[in-house]
């Protein structure tokens, strides 16, 4: 047995009494689930009397391994992402909240409450749970953290642990960045199939961090715009197309360990925390809905460079067959994002789609909150998003108007071990 299926059985146990949300298919599923959270949602799980996808059972993800859940994990639907400031200039409060966070952590993703739940305790005292999450499935809930380049400034002894791969991001042609939801010292984003539980997760992890850190900003969203899971069926962005066809695989371990994965050389010296993690580049993308609502179908496909109802690249009949590059225009938008047209830079992507409300203009609010995972970002997002600054023909209906790069550490390995505790040794 795994040190993660004893975890989750445990969390299970301890979830039994009626306040506890009910954790699901544990026994023989546990390493079912553990395939799917290394890779994948082609791993099957006992649900009742049927038998079906893990990503579709409601089950949980686990927490421990040497890589955090929620980045090759396959894609959920709904998103709720926060950017933290740390408002405490205590070193030892902070890596004490961050043991705190990472126990919640493991027990809100195994489906259970936090602490000793959401009633039945001092009727003096606030509970340890929020409870809206209660009588809900796990939901395939993973939590992944990541450190901003700020949380490096001195306050905690860190400077001379910034990997030269954080990096100040340059701004790029177009850029119209709102301070206000751009950066912060440390993020989570919590990834589920049911926005409750993924709300439920960002609001204890900010409840139990009260005093010690602040919400900056945080981003909700659904309709995964990407996939980790290619065999499954694409999703699509707000504009209608097919988007993420050629994402790294959650099951695709060499392209994980050349493109996503840092190791070796990377982790030498001030890096070496970061083995086993990955670098998180946020961006917060307008899509100028109306306007692209009213262009020629034939335009909307010269700029993305594939046909809208298949995905097929210009001059195929098929979404994954390769594309030839110099078939499409030299402005769309697939030409210029590929890799071979950015010497090889390839990034993992798990975006999502938004909307909140609008504008005040009468338009909606709309866009796509881009989340792309690395092993470096001056060898992966700068070249690309470098190139399609420059002259993609989508920025005409686009605009990037917030941003945040983070360190993402490696996994928890057991449950002795917690977030980032290899940084503040």
């Amino acid at each position: 047995m795994t040190d993660e299926t004893t975890t989750e059985q445990a969390a299970a146990e301890q979830a039994s009494a009626p306040s506890r949300r009910k954790v699901i298919g544990w026994g023989g599923a546990g390493l079912a689930l553990g395939a799917a959270a290394a890779g994948g949602a082609v791993a099957l799980t006992r649900d009742g009397d049927s038998t079906v996808p893990v990503a579709e059972s409601g089950g949980a993800v686990p927490f421990h391994g040497p890589h955090q859940a929620g980045i090759a994990t396959a894609v959920q639907d709904r998103l709720h992402f926060a950017s933290f400031d740390v408002k405490t200039k205590d070193r030892d409060e902070l890596i004490q909240l961050l043991k705190d966070w990472t126990r919640a952590a493991e027990r809100m993703t195994a489906g259970a409450e936090v602490g000793e739940g959401a009633y039945g305790g001092l009727p003096e005292a606030p509970p340890d749970d929020t409870g809206e999450a209660l009588g809900l499935k796990p939901s395939r809930l993973t939590l992944t953290i990541g450190f901003g380049p700020t949380l490096f400034d001195g306050r905690f002894g860190l400077k001379d642990k910034r990997p030269g791969a954080l990096v100040d991001l340059p701004k790029f042609p177009g850029d119209n960045l709102d301070p206000a939801r751009s950066g912060g010292d440390i993020c989570v984003q919590a990834c589920a199939d049911d926005p409750q539980v993924a709300v439920h997760a960002i609001r204890n992890l900010a409840r139990i961090g009260f005093g010690k850190v602040a919400v900056r900003w945080s981003q909700l969203g659904f309709g995964k715009t990407s996939s980790t899971t290619p065999d499954a069926q694409t999703p699509r962005n707000l504009f209608g197309f097919k988007d993420g066809t050629r994402n790294i695989a959650g099951t695709d371990t060499e392209r994980l360990a050349k493109h996503v994965w840092v190791s070796g050389k990377d982790a030498e010296g001030a890096a070496a925390w970061m083995d086993g993690g990955s670098y998180l580049v946020a961006r917060r993308i307008r899509m100028n809905v109306e306007t692209w609502d009213r262009t020629p179908l034939s335009e909307q496909e010269d700029i993305f460079g594939r046909d809208k109802r298949e995905g097929a690249p210009v001059g195929k009949a098929k979404e994954h067959d390769e594309p030839f590059l110099k078939a499409m225009k030299p402005d769309s938008h697939v030409r210029l994002a590929h890799p071979d047209s950015n010497n090889g830079a390839t990034i993992l992507r798990r975006g999502y789609s938004f909307t909140d409300g609008t504008d005040g203009l009468g338009r909606l609010e709309a866009g796509l909150f881009f989340l792309a995972y690395q092993r470096d970002v001056r060898t992966g997002f700068i070249p690309v998003q470098s190139s399609l600054a420059k002259s993609d023909a989508l920025n005409e209906y686009t605009q990037h108007v917030g941003s945040a790069l983070f360190a993402v550490p490696p996994g928890v390995r057991d449950k002795d071990d917690w977030w980032g505790r290899a940084l503040f040794a």
